[in-house]
C-alpha cells in the first residue's frame, strides 16, 4: 500500500524591488531635497513624509550591496542641500566631507532596512505582522541609525534627524511625549505603513485609505502632554549685532563694544536677567579690568545680573564659557559649552587628520576643551537651563538642566559665520523643538540672529530680525513639570531601536532556517 507523500508548505520569496536600480537610485536623488524642503527655511513639514517614502519604496526588496548604494545616494542629496551653510564657513571641501561621513551612516541604515524588507515575507505574510510589525522595525532601524550618528563619531552630528522638521507640524505635540528620536520613529513607521498599504494588491483602494487615514489620525488626537507653568521672570535678551564670525575684520574690543550699545536703551528697565549670547565679549572679563567695569554697569544699570559668553582660560586649556555675573561680586558661577564643535571648535586626533587638509586644520588654531560643569545657574532664585549653540542638539545635556531643576532653557549662540543662510532658522526649530519637549520657555540669542523667545507650547513669545542692533524684553512663564519626554526620551531612543534591530535579526535568523528547510522545487512531471 502507498503511503501519500507529506504536504510540505510552500515558504514564501524573499520580496522582490519594486523599482529597477536605476529608478531607486533616481527616487534616493530626489529624496534629499524633497526632504529639506520640509526643514526651514521653507518649512514644507509634509515633504519629510514624502522624502522618507522615496527612500523606503528604493530599499523594498533591494539586496544588502545595492541598498548600501541606495542609502548612500540618499544620503548625499539630502546632506548637501541640508548643511550647505557649512560651506561658507570653511568652504565645500569639508562640508562635503562632513556629507558624505554622515551618508556612510545613511548607507549603513538603508542596507540593514533592505534586509528587514527582503526577508520579511519568509517569515511572516500575514496582514497584522505586515501592516503592524514590519513598519515598527523599519521605523526602529531608521531611529536607531539616527541615535548612533548623533553620538558618534567625536560627539555624533545630530542636525537634519527627520523629525526636526516639524517643529511647528501638526506633529509637533508629540515631542512632549516621545522626544526628538521618538517622533521621527513615529514618521518612518507611519510612512512604512502606508508604503505596505499601497503594496497591498489584496486591499481594496478605499481601505488602504481608511486604515492609513486612521492611523493618522490616532497619532494626532494624543493631546500635548499637560504643562503647568507656576510664576514668571522678566528677561532681556539682546542681540547685539557685532563683527562675530570668525573672518570678520575686527577690533579687539567690537564685539563686547557691539552688545553694550545694543543694550544701553535698556537702562532703567526692570528686568530679572540680562542675557547675552555666545561669544558677546571678545575680552574676558575674569582677565580685563576694563571688561569687567562694562559687565558691572550693565549689571547695576539693569538692576539684573547679566548672563554673558566669552572665551576663557584656565592654565593651558580654552574654554567656550558664559558667566553670570553681578555687580559689584563679579562672575559668581558659570558654565563651560559641554560639545564644542569638532573641526570647528577644536580638532580631534590632530595630527592624523592634518595630513589631509593641513590648510584648512591649521585655521582652527584655538582648542576648546568640554566643559564638566553643571548645566544650570540661579539667577536671584529662579534655575536657568544654561546650553551654547551646539549643545542644543545634544539631547544628554538638554535632559541633564531639567534634572537639575531648570525652570526656563537659555540658549547661547554665535550664526554669524553662517550669513542668511538656513543654519540659524534650522537651529531655532531644534530650540522650538526642546521648548515643547521639556516643557519649559527657551529664550534662543544670537550675536546676529535668528534670536526668538519660545513658549513651553512651542508659540514664539517674541523674535528678533536678523542683523540688527535689538532686544527683546519680556515676562515669561516658569514651569517645574517633568515631561514624559524628560524623563523617558533616552528610553524611548533606546527602547524603538532594539525593537528595530531585535526584529530584523529574527526575521533574517528565522527566513534562513525556513530557506534552508525548503525542499527543491518539483519539475512538470514530479521529478526534481
Amino acid at each position: 500500500m502507498l503511503r501519500d507523500k507529506p504536504v510540505i508548505k510552500p515558504v514564501n520569496e524573499p520580496a522582490r524591488p519594486l523599482l529597477p536600480i536605476w529608478g531607486a537610485l533616481v527616487a534616493a536623488a530626489v529624496s534629499g531635497p524633497v526632504m529639506d524642503a520640509g526643514f526651514p527655511d521653507r518649512g514644507w513639514w509634509p515633504l519629510t513624509f514624502v522624502g522618507i517614502a522615496f527612500v523606503l519604496v528604493a530599499l523594498v526588496g533591494r539586496r544588502p550591496r545595492a541598498a548600501l548604494l541606495v542609502g548612500f545616494v540618499a544620503g548625499l542629496a539630502f546632506y548637501l542641500v541640508h548643511i550647505d551653510w557649512a560651506s561658507l564657513f570653511l568652504g565645500p571641501v569639508p562640508m562635503t566631507a562632513l556629507s558624505v561621513l554622515e551618508s556612510m551612516f545613511v548607507a549603513l541604515g538603508a542596507m540593514l532596512i533592505s534586509i528587514a524588507y527582503r526577508w520579511f515575507p519568509v517569515v511572516w505574510s500575514s496582514r497584522l505582522a505586515r501592516f503592524g510589525l514590519l513598519p515598527i522595525i523599519v521605523a526602529g532601524i531608521w531611529t536607531c541609525r539616527e541615535a548612533v550618528d548623533s553620538t558618534w563619531p567625536y560627539g555624533g552630528f545630530s542636525w537634519g534627524r527627520a523629525s526636526e522638521s516639524q517643529s511647528q507640524s501638526p506633529f509637533a505635540h508629540l515631542f512632549s511625549w516621545l522626544g526628538i528620536s521618538g517622533v521621527t520613529f513615529v514618521m518612518v513607521a507611519l510612512v512604512a505603513l502606508v508604503v505596505e498599504l499601497v503594496r497591498a494588491r489584496e486591499l481594496k483602494r478605499l481601505g488602504r485609505a481608511t486604515l492609513a487615514v486612521s492611523a493618522v489620525a490616532v497619532v494626532l488626537a494624543v493631546p500635548a502632554f499637560p504643562v503647568v507653568t507656576h510664576g514668571t521672570t522678566t528677561v532681556a535678551a539682546v542681540q547685539g549685532d557685532g563683527p562675530a564670525g570668525y573672518f570678520d575684520k575686527h577690533n579687539y574690543g567690537d564685539l563686547l563694544a557691539a552688545q553694550y550699545n545694543a543694550t544701553r536703551p535698556l537702562f532703567g528697565k526692570r528686568v530679572d536677567m540680562v542675557i547675552w549670547p555666545e561669544g558677546a565679549s571678545d575680552i574676558d572679563p575674569l582677565e580685563s579690568a576694563d571688561a569687567a567695569a562694562v559687565f558691572d554697569e550693565v549689571s547695576t544699570q539693569m538692576h539684573a545680573p547679566l548672563i554673558a559668553g566669552t572665551i576663557t582660560h584656565r592654565g593651558s586649556k580654552y574654554y567656550n564659557t558664559s558667566l553670570l555675573w553681578e555687580a559689584g561680586k563679579g562672575a559668581v558661577d558659570y558654565y563651560d559649552k559641554k560639545h564644542p564643535v569638532p573641526f570647528g571648535e577644536y580638532v580631534p586626533d590632530r595630527a592624523f587628520w592634518r595630513p589631509f587638509a593641513p590648510g584648512l586644520i591649521d585655521l582652527i588654531g584655538r582648542e576648546y576643551t568640554p566643559g564638566t560643569t553643571d548645566t544650570v545657574f540661579n539667577v536671584n532664585g529662579v534655575v536657568a537651563g544654561i546650553d551654547i549653540c551646539f549643545d542644543i542638539t545634544d539631547d544628554t545635556v538638554m535632559r541633564d538642566s531639567i534634572d537639575s531643576g531648570a525652570q526656563i532653557l537659555i540658549a547661547q549662540t554665535n550664526n554669524a559665520d553662517f550669513g542668511h543662510t538656513d543654519e540659524s532658522v534650522q537651529q531655532l526649530a531644534i530650540a522650538r523643538i526642546r521648548a515643547m519637549e521639556l516643557g519649559r520657555t527657551l529664550v534662543n540669542n544670537s550675536t546676529v540672529g535668528t534670536s526668538a523667545i519660545i513658549a513651553p507650547d512651542g508659540s514664539t513669545i517674541d523674535q528678533l530680525k536678523t542683523f540688527v542692533p535689538a532686544a527683546m524684553v519680556d515676562r515669561v512663564p516658569l514651569s517645574s513639570t517633568i515631561t514624559a519626554a524628560a524623563l523617558l526620551g533616552q528610553g524611548i531612543e533606546l527602547f524603538v531601536s532594539l525593537l528595530g534591530l531585535g526584529g530584523l535579526l529574527v526575521v533574517v535568523i528565522m527566513g534562513k532556517r525556513a530557506q534552508r528547510n525548503t525542499p527543491p522545487k518539483a519539475d512538470a512531471s514530479g521529478g526534481v
